[in-house]
């Protein structure tokens, strides 16, 4: 539908017409550290102006590799002021992937911090350290620059999952974003009571709906610490205490939520959305059971600048996927055959989208751009392009779209998009791989993960751990398998292509390794639940789990039932530093020590878990008490 909202503007200057109606509102708090309207606006003006004087004007590039706090969003803010586009990088990234995307961003100047340099490539661009050179940042203006920027100029440049084996950046403008902003205001009204809490992380486009959502409005934005996204209990205990009314969820992550039984206390809630992956109908039916809150499920391709639909939980659902729902305003979804004809209701056919939040293309990559961002036959506008999206829908007698699966390779995982090809071209430049195909299995259902089938060259025979190594030093955590499956050839269909349907479930028993047996009680009902979550059987005391398929949702769930067992909180940072069963039952002792004498603490082991004396001693021994 086309909608008449107000005129595109260059979003950093919609920021600066909401600091000049609340200078003084709190606009974004960091753990104890907040700055207001006006303190924002002029710490990233001095960034601004610093900026510009290296270079910074529209259509250039400048690199943000930073961790969550109020430098990452004085960091974003700084750079489109002074009329250029982000790029965000991840600092948790492998060093070789984050130089392939700077070198291929060829971004002019890197806005970061001094202890992130060492992962950097030493060929980079220039760095602005907002640590260390942040007393001559401070002797910079404080008044807003002169505006440079159009509204057809880059904002952003965010890269995603490449097909071909390297990833891509998708080139958004002022006008997508400023078009998102305005429709959002005008369909999910937000006003300066609102609390949004941001944990996105600012390498996904949803990042971008959180961040500029609240500062356009005069709402506070809440930022959550590095790694918070992954944790359940610390999302939960900082939406209780910053008062947060509005959250964005992948459907992933809210399972995971709904299953702590503290969700009930975050009362200040009023509106949720969900997003990244499909929302099933069973989700959605636990969600309402749980919290009286307005869910909306979002759908949008980083292509189409955040969203391009939307679907209010309050209808009635009778198909297993939550529909993506209707077009966002400016936006238009046509259900077109292998001919660009349009299909009729009820009968699958691919999303193509056009409209305002249309994507300038790829960067430096034409042909790409021009393969998926095909002319709009419907429109009788100059210039007007539909994005090919790969998705398989299909329209409702009711007007909504739904959602039916994809048309190639690519996935989402946990609300990451990952092209299975990259992966797969990761897994052959191993020196003793062959072949390598990678899926996407629900194995058990309702746990998606990710499973690699390998093929070695004659002779040689990789270990699972040391594919998953390689892995780790050129992929994001993301995208490394949780399982890996040798085989002496792939399964192939009659026209040649890999049979993925008939690749075989992974092997529950555990991977290559020493086993080391449980040495007590504590840690024999710890490798339980392990057992029970991953799949994997047995498990030992020195396994690791995350190299044995887990993640970090896993992990999160794993450590609920630690405390509805054990009655104990472990946070899910002390498990990423020690994820061994052996690591966790001695973390759960030291819990338990805090304020108690050994006497106590051999009561307390042996009345919780009925251990011996000797093992009480033992696990004493281990945490030095």
């Amino acid at each position: 539908p086309r909608t008449t909202l107000p005129a595109p503007v260059c979003v950093h200057e919609l920021f600066e017409a909401q600091v000049e109606r609340t200078p003084e509102a709190v606009a974004v708090t960091f753990e104890d550290q907040s700055l207001t309207y006006r303190e924002l606006n002029q710490r990233a003006n001095q960034l601004a102006h610093y900026l510009r004087r290296r270079g910074a004007e529209p259509d250039v590039l400048v690199g943000l590799c930073l961790e969550r706090s109020l430098d990452m969003i004085v960091g974003l803010l700084g750079i489109l002021k002074a009329g250029a586009a982000y790029v965000p990088f991840d600092p948790a990234d492998p060093p070789e992937r984050l130089a392939f995307m700077l070198e291929d961003a060829r971004v002019s100047v890197l806005v970061t911090q001094q202890r992130f340099l060492q992962r950097l490539p030493e060929s980079m661009a220039p760095a602005v350290c907002l640590d260390t050179d942040a007393a001559v940042i401070a002797r910079e203006e404080q008044n807003n620059p002169v505006p440079r920027a159009a509204v057809d100029d880059l904002c952003y440049v965010m890269y995603t999952s490449g097909s071909t084996g390297k990833p891509k950046g998708v080139m958004i403008t002022h006008r997508g974003v400023s078009n998102l902003m305005a429709c959002r205001r005008a369909i999910f009204p937000m006003n300066g009571s609102d609390v949004m809490l941001q944990q996105t992380p600012v390498t996904f486009d949803f990042s971008v709906d959180e961040i500029f959502s609240p500062l356009l409005v005069g709402a506070r934005l809440v930022v959550a610490r590095p790694e918070g996204h992954r944790d359940c209990r610390y999302l939960i205990d900082t939406i209780r205490a910053a008062r947060v009314t509005r959250l964005g969820l992948v459907p992933s992550l809210m399972q995971a939520l709904l299953e702590e039984p503290d969700l009930d206390t975050c009362t200040s809630l009023r509106w949720v959305s969900a997003g990244g992956e499909a929302v099933r109908r069973t989700l959605l039916e636990r969600f309402r059971a749980r919290l009286n809150v307005e869910l909306v499920n979002i759908y949008g391709p980083t292509e189409t600048t955040v969203e391009a639909a939307y679907w209010v939980a309050e209808q009635q659902v009778t198909t297993d996927v939550v529909p993506i729902g209707r077009p966002m305003a400016n936006a238009q979804l046509y259900v077109l055959d292998t001919h660009l004809q349009p299909v009729p209701i009820g009968v699958p056919g691919e999303l193509y989208i056009g409209g305002a939040g249309l994507a300038r293309g790829y960067l430096g990559r034409p042909e790409l751009t021009a393969e998926r961002f095909v002319p709009n036959p419907f429109s009788v506008e100059v210039g007007a392009r539909l994005y090919k999206t790969g998705d398989l829908v299909r329209y409702l007698p009711d007007g909504n779209v739904e959602y039916l699966g994809r048309l190639d390779h690519q996935v989402k995982l946990r609300g990451v998009r990952i092209e299975l090809g990259e992966i797969e071209a990761t897994l052959r430049e191993h020196p003793e791989v062959r072949d390598a195909a990678v899926v996407a299995r629900e194995d058990p259902p309702g746990d998606k993960r990710l499973v690699a089938y390998v093929v070695s060259l004659a002779g040689t025979a990789p270990t699972r751990e040391a594919l998953r190594r390689f892995l780790q030093a050129k992929l994001p955590a993301s995208m490394v398998p949780s399982a890996f499956v040798l085989l002496p050839a792939l399964p192939l269909t009659s026209s040649g292509k890999v049979d993925r349907r008939s690749l075989p479930a992974p092997d529950p028993t555990r991977p290559d390794g020493d086993y080391v047996a449980p040495r007590d009680m504590l840690e024999r009902q710890l490798a339980q639940l392990w057992e029970d979550l991953l799949g994997v059987h047995p498990v030992g005391a020195a396994d690791n789990f995350f190299e044995l398929g887990g993640h970090s949702l896993l992990a999160g769930r794993l450590l609920a039932r630690v405390r509805e067992r054990f009655h104990v909180d472990v946070s899910l940072r002390t498990f990423f530093t020690a994820p061994t069963v052996a690591d966790l039952a001695t973390a759960i002792v030291q819990k338990l020590a805090e304020g108690a004498d050994a006497a106590s603490m051999t009561r307390m082991l042996d009345e919780l878990w009925n251990l011996s004396d000797e093992d009480a001693g033992r696990l004493l021994g281990d945490m030095g008490t």
